[in-house]
């Protein structure tokens, strides 16, 4: 099988996001979705004295980028581990701090552009969607074996589908479901004919939603954003590249959480004040340029942060 293409989203922008953190000597950046290393590889490339962490739940990932990140690897240590397990990782390796952390969110390209990974509605494949194949809930349980009320709360929570419940129904009429044809046909049947004329494609939000549950992408990010702030040095910086709502409105009210004073106005105690200053205005998002090149960055989100203080 051919190598994937992969385009980092906004890369420039995220290395000059990420570069003035790592340029001391033992500088640490924490990958906590390496992918295919395309942001990875061009911050080591900007950043000579920079060790990176790679992380991914994706072994197949993980495999590609130790072999694109060749020229650099005595600078590189991948794990195979989920951007939750940020603290456990940085434990092992015995770094209490660390410099930079990237959490480029969402599936990436080598899991859409293969089809037997089950992520696209554009191919035929077994209804999989796991990002770690080794892990044990996949698309087709939660399609077949939830309750029809639970599967529409699914689609309607982490999809934001109008028309969840009456997927759930056609669904549920229709189980056992095996491939991501027999589900889409499904979801034909159920959207209105008149919705599927606007919007892009029916099944967008539904396999969202599939994915989002089966990796427990919500979850993790709420347990892995705090965790990835509270390993920042001073001076060091996160950026969080989202896709969707959902995830963008965490990163929002984590990082939001951070730039309140944790003293009353009225009574200034030295030491004291927010903990991170933002580098971004809002999300920033992709060019019209970028998005003509690479039309997987349409919906990027960027927000970015600099410790300034440590935690009282």
């Amino acid at each position: 099988m051919s190598e994937p293409t992969h385009a980092p989203v906004m890369c420039d922008r995220v290395v000059a996001l990420l570069a003035p953190a790592l340029q001391e000597p033992g500088a640490i950046l924490v990958d906590a979705t390496v992918g295919l290393g395309g942001h990875s590889g061009a911050l080591l490339r900007s950043c000579p004295n920079a060790h990176l962490i790679g992380i991914d739940r994706d072994p197949g990932a993980l495999a590609i980028a130790n072999d694109r990140l060749a020229d650099v690897a005595e600078r590189i240590t991948l794990v195979h581990a989920v951007y939750d397990e940020i603290p456990h990782v940085l434990s092992d390796l015995g770094l209490p701090r660390v410099h930079g952390v990237l959490l480029d969110l969402g599936v990436s390209s080598m899991q859409l552009d293969r089809a037997e990974r089950g992520f696209a509605y554009s191919y035929d494949a077994p209804l999989d969607m796991r990002m770690d194949p080794t892990a044990r809930l996949t698309a087709a349980e939660v399609v077949n074996d939830y309750p029809v009320d639970e599967l529409a709360r699914v689609l309607r929570e982490y999809g934001e589908e109008r028309f969840a419940r009456r997927i759930a129904r056609e669904v549920g009429r229709r189980r056992p479901l095996s491939t991501s044809t027999e589900l889409v046909d499904a979801i034909r049947e159920a959207v209105p004919a008149a919705a599927q004329r606007h919007g892009g494609h029916p099944a967008k939000r539904t396999f969202q939603a599939l994915r989002i549950e089966v990796n427990d992408e919500l979850g993790a990010l709420r347990r892995a954003l705090p965790a990835a702030v509270d390993a920042l040095a001073v001076r060091g910086r996160i950026v969080v590249m989202s896709y969707q709502s959902l995830e963008d409105r965490i990163a929002k009210r984590v990082l939001a959480d951070h730039l309140v004073d944790d003293v009353p106005v009225d009574l200034p105690v030295p030491g004291h004040g927010p903990e991170l200053r933002l580098l971004t205005r809002g999300a920033e998002r992709p060019t019209a340029d970028e998005i003509a090149a690479n039309p997987r960055a349409t919906s990027a989100r960027v927000r970015a942060a600099e410790r300034v203080r440590e935690a009282a």
